[in-house]
């Protein structure tokens, strides 16, 4: 009777030992999973970026209308500053 104990401790040891494993390998394609779908969405941002920056570069700016924006920021500002302090300004 011991030995049947001893036989059943023991598989039952085994199938532990069995179902540990199992679950690790189950962890690791899930992590494999997991980085590949990072790779892949981390490659399709920088496609993405790569792409905005292929537009953008084609836009033509002209320094003139840089300017005049400039100077009508600061029109702008100065006027905000100053119907902040002086209401009627």
């Amino acid at each position: 009777e011991s030995d049947s104990k001893d036989l059943q401790q023991q598989s039952k040891a085994l199938d532990k030992l069995t179902d540990h494993v199992e679950d690790r390998q189950l962890d690791s394609s899930r992590v494999q999973s997991a980085m590949a779908a990072l790779a892949s969405s981390k490659e399709a941002d920088w496609n993405a970026m790569r792409l905005r920056e292929k537009e953008l570069a084609a836009v033509k700016i002209n320094p003139t209308d840089v300017e005049i924006i400039a100077n009508e920021l600061e029109v702008a500002s100065e006027t905000l500053a100053c119907s902040c302090f002086f209401p009627s300004y």
